[in-house]
């Protein structure tokens, strides 16, 4: 994969926790802004069960139609952390002790702690290429296009640089935002128009409730700034012609 090409990946978040709505998932926003940042765009993003079948499936798919798919929850020591034994099925690869991995944990935790529990997070996929783990020691891993971490959000945002030189990106994507004092149906014609004539900027409409009156943020994005500057120029026109207030927020 050469650099400035199209890149994307697919988010898989696995775990009942986050169905049910105990936990709330902020793994997406933390992904989703670095991935952006290298060039990666975010395809999709799926919420699943923690059953094999079902990781199976879903992984075989998302693998194939993404240069990249980041998996995060299920990799602790207790009996619903099933993620690697169903990523080794998904390869059809064995799942059995990482050597590297048992060695990290075993100096980690003090003698009598590395209990048959904890161990449990050493077995991984054959060959896979460890992620570390600055923050609490058991590493995450990859194998092939798959990378796998945690859901714990603050464990999972400290494993980030450690990807930063196995991740090549396209161009970065930037973005550029205008709020308005106005409501989507006075605009959405005209930025329809606008969205026609300018391909490869992604055109956003995103309402808002501020300081007791609605608004709207368009938003652009794009891996070419003058396209964003170009679009921008069209819609300031349009702001122009109707009257509208631009605000900051």
């Amino acid at each position: 994969m050469t650099k400035k090409t199209k890149v994307n990946a697919a988010i898989l978040i696995i775990g009942n926790e986050i169905l049910s709505g105990r936990t709330q998932d902020t793994n997406t926003s933390t992904l989703a802004t670095w991935l952006n940042s290298i060039g990666v765009k975010i395809n999709e993003v799926r919420i699943i069960q923690d059953i094999e079948k079902i990781i199976v499936d879903t992984l075989n798919v998302l693998r194939k139609e993404n240069n990249y798919v980041f998996t995060t929850g299920g990799i602790g020591p207790t009996h619903d952390d099933i993620t690697a034994q169903s990523v080794s099925k998904a390869f059809g690869i064995k799942y059995e002790i990482h050597k590297e991995a048992f060695k990290i944990l075993e100096a980690y935790y003090k003698p009598g702690e590395f209990n048959e529990g904890r161990q449990k997070m050493v077995w991984m996929p054959e060959n896979a290429k460890l992620i570390l783990n600055p923050t609490s020691g058991a590493p995450g891993f990859s194998v092939e296009n798959v990378f796998c971490l945690p859901g714990v959000p603050s464990i999972l945002k400290s494993m980030l640089g450690g990807l930063k030189n196995r991740i090549v990106g396209g161009e970065p994507i930037l973005s550029h935002t205008i709020s308005l004092r106005t409501v989507e149906s006075e605009i959405a014609n005209s930025i329809t128009k606008v969205q026609d004539q300018n391909k490869d900027v992604e055109i956003g409409s995103y309402p808002f409730f501020h300081a007791g009156k609605l608004g709207v943020s368009i938003v652009l994005r794009s891996e070419n700034q003058s396209k964003i500057d170009n679009c921008n120029s069209q819609i300031l026109e349009i702001i122009k012609e109707k009257n509208i207030e631009v605000v900051d927020r």
